[in-house]
């Protein structure tokens, strides 16, 4: 029996979908990808597991994530499932744990959906993306934070063998 599994996603820059691409190639069966953004109409019985990723942006998840997963909870509940958060603040140790990560207890207070996994993964510095508001905001937040200010080149921050390793605990759901 091939296993089936819905992951859905919500990413402003790109890097929620980059690595939901990487957990995806080593997830056996077949995948049905979805944007939250875009408010699908999914019959939920048709999965067998489902995985949701999701960008904080300025502090914050987008609010169509958390419509979403809160009015959906009675189907999310019937799968197993796993959610992770992509944010800068995770390019930190300290702020890489589900468990010690302040946007993580924030998904926890606003969601009525608590997945089975949790992870947190650092994401992308995209200084080539942003218009120059963006750029000044971002690199403020930086300069208090101790990141990179530097706009000449875009920063990858994200732990691919992390992302592994959470891929194969989703996988042995």
């Amino acid at each position: 029996m091939t296993v089936k599994t819905l992951v859905l996603y919500s990413s402003v820059d790109g890097q929620t979908l980059k690595i939901l691409n990487h957990i995806n190639e080593s997830v056996v069966g077949e995948l049905t990808m979805f944007d939250i953004d875009n408010n699908p109409d999914i019959d939920f019985s048709q999965y067998d597991k489902v995985l949701v990723g999701a960008s904080i942006r300025y502090g914050n998840f987008r609010k169509n994530l958390l419509d979403y997963v809160n009015q959906h909870k009675a189907q999310l509940d019937l799968l197993p499932s796993a959610f992770f958060l992509v944010c800068l603040t995770a390019r930190k140790a300290e702020k890489s744990n589900p468990n010690s990560n302040a946007y993580m207890a924030k998904f926890e207070q606003l969601s009525q959906w608590q997945p089975r996994l949790k992870g947190v993964f650092a994401g992308a510095l995209l200084y080539s993306r942003y218009n120059w508001w963006q750029t000044l905001l971002i690199q403020f937040i930086m300069k208090m934070t101790g990141g990179s200010t530097d706009t000449s080149q875009d920063i990858e921050l994200t732990d691919w063998d992390k992302v592994s390793a959470f891929s194969k605990e989703f996988s042995a759901l």
